[in-house]
């Protein structure tokens, strides 16, 4: 028994330690990278990396090479990062809760509503991910008709179009002329043909990236269950290796004694 669960939790740790590597590369993307948000996202996942890196090479040799309190390190360690990801999984499920999108009568996408007045639109990251110019090049040849039927994402809704209700006249898909509204909505007078502004400042793009952050979150949310179930069949099998390892220190200092 003791050979098996030592093993086992040295099999798991020396995986883990190899998963840590690929991520830890990021750190070539966070040198070179030309976007803003690739610098800014690779922080958090190079810091994930190093602290799997670490409890994985704790846990390594605490198992394989006996180090009963190296074990006990990497255990208290393992129950802290549990609790802090069964927290978070619920915080996520609970924040992704209705979107912040409205149904259009016959439009094949959602126009958007900012609920919270304050949110972040990072102008920098729609513009490194080319998310309008795609939008732009993939529906060109699209009449307004036609684009009012297309299933538009959450971003290219917000972003990349002005609001139905501005009645701005369509030239193509991020070129509108623009007319005297009738409607209030502040996001009428936000909108520019400038491919750098577009609808960027809009309360519509706010809230159309808050939607497919909530959208991630959710995917986020799922992987993290299987995470969960993944780290307590490791520190199941951690607990074990740890008893064995006081066992057989137990045993060798009764061995030893006279």
């Amino acid at each position: 028994m003791f050979r098996l669960s030592n093993n086992l939790i040295g099999i798991l740790n020396f995986l883990t330690f190899l998963l840590s590597i690929p991520i830890l590369m990021r750190i070539w993307l966070r040198n070179h990278g030309t976007s803003e948000c690739e610098k800014f996202f690779d922080t958090p996942v190079i810091i994930i990396g190093v602290f799997l890196m670490v409890v994985s090479l704790a846990g390594l040799i605490g198992a394989c090479c006996r180090v009963s309190w190296l074990l006990w390190l990497y255990l208290f360690v393992m129950f802290l990062l549990i609790v802090l990801l069964f927290c978070f999984t619920i915080f996520a499920f609970v924040v992704t809760n209705k979107g912040a999108g409205k149904v259009v009568s016959e439009r094949g996408y959602k126009e958007y509503r900012l609920v919270i007045t304050q949110t972040g639109c990072r102008r920098g990251c729609l513009i490194d991910g080319k998310v309008c110019s795609d939008f732009n090049e993939k529906y060109l040849n699209d009449s307004v008709t036609k684009l009012y039927t297309e299933h538009l994402s959450a971003v290219q809704s917000g972003c990349c179009k002005p609001a139905d209700e501005c009645g701005f006249e369509y030239v193509s898909p991020t070129n509108w002329t623009k007319i005297t509204p009738s409607s209030t909505n502040p996001d009428c007078s936000a909108w520019d043909n400038d491919p750098n502004t577009l609808c960027f400042n809009c309360n519509s793009c706010k809230a159309g990236l808050l939607d497919n952050i909530k959208s991630d979150w959710k995917k986020v949310a799922v992987v993290n269950i299987v995470i969960l179930v993944f780290l307590i069949i490791v520190y199941s099998v951690g607990c074990c290796a740890f008893r064995n390892n006081k066992r057989q220190c137990l045993f060798s200092g009764w061995r030893q004694q006279p």
